[in-house]
């Protein structure tokens, strides 16, 4: 947007990530509904150029792999029970590698858990999403602004990695309404799709220089296509365990390892002189804001890592917190999912959790676990 005087909307975050994705290219909704993704699904309807509602969750990814296949960008929400449902379908389109974005809403678990209550409990299910723990992209929103420029940089990421693209978010985060200066929303471009354009026999899964290989839709008229799910050469022929065939699949983690330096995103608030350093995402980034605001007008002083991209894990990240000798990682779930896909498993007196189970993080929690170490 380009006006100097403030534009005041009432709105939710669905409307804008659907707006987002459609500005983007994503041209095609497929879905089911469920709670809490019901405003992400009921604005597709009005706001795709084409929309399908499934039978099931199953079948939306199969849907979505055709209509990827024929050169579509395809979108779809779902919350944890219908994301189990995908798993195997998603794959299936890693596989193939055909570009979509699944927006999962996370609630509390497991199994249905409450469609009411919000939460964070889905990330080490996405650090092994893929069989083999190969790299997906999976991003997740630290702020309002997010809610509009992280799910087209999901389209885009999906088109030029040639891949299924997850973006995490939260009930709270689809479902609150709030108000804001909607001039702070800066123009989208459309993703630019680029096609194979030469004489010579369309080799589908022959890599270029970034690893990631030329595309063609089925839909064209002058190659030969195959798309294939199960282990296969680089022409789409299904081979077991050939070594071109097993490199190829090698590749398909290499490719997201190798350019994921391009969707990168986060925000690292660094204080000069601070011992500490506040780490969150999703919609505990607000209270860890909030605390690290308290916590510095209290003499105190303290950094902040918001983390925008999940996995793979960025190595910057660790690079920032290789600087600090005290770590609070605030996160809304019971266990510590992402401390321990940073960190491990083990102990250690330099790292702290903040975790909560079926109610948000309240900032004065954050303020009380950095005052303890």
């Amino acid at each position: 947007m380009t006006d100097t005087k403030p534009k005041i909307g009432f709105i939710d975050n669905s409307r804008l990530m659907i707006e987002s994705m459609v500005r983007a290219g994503a041209d095609v909704f497929i879905g089911y509904p469920i709670t809490p993704a019901n405003l992400l699904y009921s604005y597709s309807h009005k706001r795709f150029p084409s929309f399908f509602a499934a039978p099931d969750e199953i079948t939306t990814v199969q849907l979505m792999s055709g209509f990827a296949a024929a050169g579509h960008i395809p979108v779809t929400a779902t919350s944890f029970p219908g994301f189990a449902l995908m798993i195997e379908s998603i794959n299936m389109a890693y596989m193939m590698e055909l570009p979509m974005v699944i927006v999962l809403a996370q609630r509390l678990g497991p199994a249905t858990g409450s469609a009411t209550s919000g939460a964070q409990g889905d990330i080490a299910l996405l650090s092994g999403l893929i069989s083999g723990g190969l790299a997906i992209p999976v991003l997740s929103i630290a702020q309002h602004t997010d809610n509009w420029t992280i799910p087209a940089q999901c389209v885009q990421i999906s088109v030029r990695l040639r891949t299924p693209v997850i973006l995490v978010t939260s009930k709270e985060e689809v479902m609150t309404q709030y108000s804001f200066d909607i001039n702070q929303l800066e123009p989208i471009t459309p993703v630019k799709r680029s096609y194979y354009e030469h004489d010579e026999t369309f080799r589908p899964y022959l890599p270029n220089a970034n690893l990631v290989p030329d595309f063609l839709p089925l839909t064209n008229t002058k190659h030969q296509v195959r798309y294939t799910a199960s282990t296969h050469n680089m022409d789409g022929i299904l081979q077991n365990s050939t070594k071109e065939a097993l490199a190829n699949t090698e590749r398909l983690h290499n490719k997201i390892v190798k350019n994921s330096s391009d969707f990168t995103f986060y925000e690292y608030d660094e204080q000069i002189g601070a011992e500490s350093i506040v780490i969150s995402y999703g919609i505990t980034s607000l209270s860890a804001k909030v605390a690290v605001k308290a916590l510095r007008d209290d003499g105190i002083k303290v950094s902040l890592l918001l983390i925008k991209t999940l996995f793979p894990i960025p190595p910057v990240y660790y690079s920032i917190i290789e600087k600090y000798k005290k770590i609070i990682i605030a996160e809304e779930n019971l266990t510590g999912q992402y401390r321990q896909s940073l960190f491990g498993y083990r102990h250690s007196d330099k790292i702290k959790g903040v975790n909560k189970m079926g109610k948000m993080i309240d900032p004065n929690e954050i303020v009380k676990a950095v005052k303890s170490l």
